[in-house]
């Protein structure tokens, strides 16, 4: 399936409010694609955010972000096996992976509990969590390119990339590729990397190790959420679907890479 988008530079009124909202709850500078795309389907991204809003920015999820990190590096021994074969970034490269870390390490979690409560469970009815103190925000970077901008030859490295993560995802190109695309020189060792990664199994154990973790931060959160009464019927096949796609697989798979990249930016 295709995962149309608004982009942010696109996007006004209530979709303008709701992504500053989203860039400061994470204290990053850019929208992940999963909202984008929600914005894209009528009345979607204000339902969701509606949803979420009583965690973003609370104590539980703060101390989850700490909880899937640890669980990307720990599973499996993903960090010894896969310094080696990483490429080292230059610095430019790796504040960029770090504003990606901090956003799918944060709706890794908002996501598998937004799923859980489309999926029928039980939420609402408890007391709002705790806040914690905002997060330090990360600086801008460069604007993140768009696809069909992008040379020939990189825009079909940044899909090559895309796919590794298998034909059910190819479609979501993750920004954080086309974000990459910026260093073009970079995307051939990183195909290179992200290849013998999936092959050896480390991406897919980290993976499998961030959705149980998020599965378990989620249920905390889930008396906390105030899912609207109003939720799209219309759209539900594709939120679903959406929520799949990036909850069920590539959000995970993107955390555990761009934290290794951190992970071997730190040792070279």
């Amino acid at each position: 399936m295709s995962f149309p988008e608004v982009a942010e530079t696109e996007a006004d009124g209530e979709t303008a409010r709701i992504y500053a909202a989203l860039r400061a709850a994470a204290g990053i500078p850019v929208v992940n694609l999963i909202w984008r795309h929600f914005a894209a389907l009528p009345g979607v991204l204000p339902w969701a955010w509606a949803t979420v809003r009583p965690v973003a920015g609370s104590a539980l999820l703060a101390e989850g972000i700490a909880r899937l990190e640890a669980a990307a590096l720990g599973a499996g021994g993903a960090a010894a096996v896969a310094l080696p074969v990483l490429p080292v970034l230059p610095d430019e490269a790796l504040a960029v992976v770090e504003i990606y870390n901090r956003g799918n390490c944060t709706n890794l979690q908002l996501l598998t509990a937004l799923r859980r409560v489309l999926a029928g469970e039980a939420a609402g009815g408890g007391s709002p969590p705790e806040a914690a103190p905002p997060p330090p925000p990360l600086p801008p970077t460069p604007a993140m390119p768009r696809l069909e901008a992008l040379e020939p030859a990189v825009r079909a490295q940044v899909r090559n990339l895309a796919a590794l993560h298998g034909a059910a995802v190819a479609a979501a190109v993750p920004s954080l590729y086309r974000h990459l695309a910026l260093w073009p020189e970079l995307l051939a060792p990183l195909h290179a990397a992200c290849a013998a990664l999936m092959a050896d199994g480390t991406l897919p154990r980290g993976r499998d190790a961030l959705l149980a973790e998020a599965q378990a931060l989620s249920g905390r959160m889930l008396p906390a959420l105030r899912p609207p009464a109003a939720f799209p019927a219309e759209q539900r096949q594709a939120v679903l679907a959406a929520l799949d796609t990036f909850a069920g697989q590539l959000i995970a798979e993107m955390a555990v890479l761009g934290l290794l990249l951190r992970a071997a930016g730190r040792q070279g």
